[in-house]
């Protein structure tokens, strides 16, 4: 694929479409979430055809290893030829996602207020709660 300049590891995450922008890329490599060969690295490392990429994005890890080096950012397809993710990585992924589906949608955090029947519910079960018990 194309080489535009010195292969810098942001660009790479870049091109190979893990982050939508170079400016997020290398905020998760200085935050720690981008790790080469085991160990956190900067945005200007440059990455090598083998090396083994850990990449944290939400819930979920990746471990991908560098098949192509490429600077220039094409369809997701071509991207896809980039790198190869380990099976071990893509069993995990997938017992995860399965855990948090099987957990139901009460993990889910809301973030408006709660309605009017909900308050009641909140009301309700503080006062149980607090309530003296007669023991």
């Amino acid at each position: 694929m194309g080489d535009d300049g010195k292969a810098r590891l942001d660009k790479w995450l870049w091109a190979a479409r893990f982050f939508k922008t170079r400016a997020l890329a290398k905020a998760a490599i200085e935050g720690g979430k981008v790790h080469c060969r085991g160990e956190r690295c900067k945005p200007s490392k440059e990455p090598k055809v083998g090396d083994e990429l850990q990449i944290r994005q939400g819930h979920d890890t990746r471990v991908v290893v560098v098949r192509e080096l490429s600077m220039v950012r094409r369809g997701a397809v071509e991207a896809q030829l980039l790198y190869e993710e380990t099976a071990a990585s893509v069993a995990q992924r997938e017992a995860a996602a399965a855990q948090r589906r099987a957990a139901g949608p009460g993990l889910l955090i809301s973030e408006h207020r709660p309605t009017k029947k909900q308050r009641r519910q909140i009301h309700r079960f503080r006062d149980e709660r607090n309530a003296p018990s007669d023991d």
